[in-house]
């Protein structure tokens, strides 16, 4: 009886642990699932939020205007309503960062990834983070008091605020996003690639280039769209250093207005609540967040047409 009664108790106790060690799982599911609904509700609250106002916004503006007109002079009496300077301002000033950092990110995590010994890799990587975590203000600041009157010298004719210098400083700024999540992608593509390349007399340059590059473009290019939306979506540097002005022009020696920039200008004025000043920056809010949409999608399908899976 000792033995059965034994064994019973045994029972029990792998039962219990059984049950507690499924309750311990079943919690951990449902904060995690919580914790990805939670950012789900987040984003549907900000689309909700901006379509509303901008609904209103144009209820009195209307769309062809909004699209068309190459004036925005929302804040003047005889007010404009058009997001081209706006749009302007931002993709030039975006395309001089991305000229900037897409190549250097591309070139550093190469090096890191196919060449650096560990040492320099595990000293290099930490610094070119913590680039990444300096305050945006900051490099706001080195654009206008560093990077402006370096340029002067070269350019003399260009002005105190310019799109230049605020890319130039935006692509810096950037290039930690790009450089890290290359080499991330291109780490995980699997050693028996570089040495079936290395065996097919391929030196360790023509393999980086031609084997591990193409191997991890999927991750390549959701590097380069997290460097894009991040570049679109840069408000302090523009505004210190760019120039606050909604001028239309695709001349990036020229000062001019993002819609970041825009957005900050009216956050920090007296414009009273509900007037069509006011709701001008829920439009160019939403205008931006469907350029950051529309290169996400491209992101997305780049991904799924190019991703290997080993």
């Amino acid at each position: 009886m000792s033995k059965e009664l034994h064994k019973k108790k045994n029972y029990v106790g792998r039962l219990g642990y059984s049950y507690r060690r499924n309750l311990h799982e079943r919690f951990i599911e449902s904060i995690l699932f919580l914790s990805a609904l939670l950012s789900v509700v987040i984003m549907l609250a900000i689309i909700v939020m901006l379509v509303k106002e901008s609904v209103i916004f144009f209820q009195h503006v209307s769309i062809w205007e909004f699209l068309t007109d190459t004036q925005w002079t929302p804040l003047f009496d005889d007010a404009h309503y058009g997001i081209l300077p706006l749009v302007a301002g931002t993709v030039v000033s975006s395309m001089v960062a991305l000229i900037v950092a897409l190549p250097l990110g591309t070139i550093i995590a190469i090096y890191l990834s196919e060449f650096a010994p560990f040492a320099v890799r595990e000293v290099a990587k930490p610094f070119l983070e913590l680039l990444g975590g300096v305050p945006t203000v900051v490099y706001g600041y080195f654009a206008l008091l560093f990077v402006t009157p370096l340029l002067q010298m070269i350019f003399p004719e260009l002005p105190g605020f310019s799109l230049l210098s605020a890319g130039l400083v935006m692509g810096i700024m950037i290039i930690p996003y790009v450089s890290s999540m290359t080499e991330d992608a291109m780490r995980a593509v699997p050693m028996h690639l570089r040495e079936g390349s290395y065996a097919m007399g391929a030196t360790r340059f023509q393999t980086a280039i031609r084997v591990v590059a193409p191997a991890a473009f999927s991750g390549i290019a959701a590097a380069y769209i997290l460097g894009i939306s991040r570049a679109v979506g840069e408000t302090m540097v523009v505004a210190i250093a760019a120039g606050m002005q909604p001028n239309l022009t695709w001349n990036p020696m020229e000062p001019a207005a993002t819609i970041t920039a825009y957005i900050v200008q009216v956050s920090l004025g007296d414009l009273p609540h509900g007037s069509i000043g006011y709701q001008t920056i829920f439009a160019a809010g939403l205008t931006l967040l469907l350029m950051t949409l529309v290169f996400n999608i491209i992101g997305h399908l780049l991904r799924k047409r190019y991703r290997e899976i080993y």
